[in-house]
């Protein structure tokens, strides 16, 4: 069988990668800082959180040439920032008026029609304000790793014909369902690897490159710009500070070209879904 990269135009031992910055729109400094590591860095694709409080702001902010996808959220894990459903779900909120804080509280709670009906409020936010998505992600994995919420990402990337960014092998199986599987036969293509950086961002990615596999690897930062804002709302923001550092380091091109890494974005693989190969 042919391989993504070969579908792709490039040989089988190829190894394509696509550095995504998450979470535009969710606060301003993770906007900037996400639209900076696309303009002056590394990364080849975003991913905008459309009920995040700066999401047409980041929106308004995008440009033809960037590669940027919907993240689907139903969670909102800040302590003391909170955003919510861009529909009327109930059972998408908790006690303070938001989107659960928790992965698990979402599962135990959630009804899927209203699931349903709110991911789809979100593509549709996205399209009406002049986003060409490239692709869906999921906001900490929540639609991936259950049946009945994976069900909903699925039908709704079959929908909008767009590329699913999952997880590897270990997360299926930690799942208990094919979802990679679910999503090949259901025409999705969907990236061959899949790494979160979290924490000590440069040793972390340089690793990456070191023990790339062939195919296509999806490394995933959440950059942020140095502001109080986000310093006042998120424990991780110096993590964040330091993805951005990262992604703009003007050695990294150079140390990418050497490790024999491909960068592309998610356009190419929506352009070989929609082709039907």
């Amino acid at each position: 069988m042919e391989s993504l990269a070969e579908a792709l135009g490039h040989g089988a031992e190829s190894r394509l990668l696509i550095i995504s910055a998450d979470q535009l729109g969710s606060t301003h400094a993770a906007t900037a800082g996400g639209l900076s590591a696309m303009r002056e860095g590394a990364a080849t694709t975003g991913t905008v959180m459309m009920p995040g409080p700066w999401s047409r702001h980041a929106v308004d902010r995008a440009g033809p040439d960037d590669d940027l996808g919907v993240h689907l959220t139903l969670n909102a894990e800040l302590d003391c920032f909170r955003w919510g459903p861009l529909t009327n779900a109930p059972s998408l909120l908790d006690g303070d008026g938001g989107f659960p804080r928790t992965v698990v509280d979402l599962w135990d709670h959630a009804d899927p029609d209203e699931v349903r009906r709110e991911c789809r409020a979100q593509l549709e936010r996205a399209t009406l304000w002049g986003l060409e998505a490239t692709h869906l992600s999921t906001h900490l994995s929540a639609l991936q790793q259950r049946p009945e919420f994976f069900d909903v990402l699925l039908d709704i990337a079959v929908e909008s014909n767009l590329p699913l960014r999952l997880e590897g092998p270990a997360a299926e199986a930690a799942a208990g369902f094919p979802f990679r599987e679910l999503a090949h036969e259901a025409g999705v293509v969907t990236p061959d690897h899949f790494r979160l950086v979290r924490g000590g961002a440069e040793a972390h990615f340089l690793s990456a490159l070191d023990n790339l596999a062939p195919g296509v690897t999806v490394v995933a930062f959440e950059p942020a710009i140095a502001a109080e804002e986000i310093r006042a709302i998120d424990p991780s923001a110096t993590a964040r500070m330091n993805d951005l550092a990262v992604l703009t380091d003007r050695s990294l091109p150079s140390r990418i070209a050497e490790s024999g890494a491909r960068l592309i974005g998610f356009g190419a693989l929506r352009d070989l879904q929609r082709s039907g190969l």
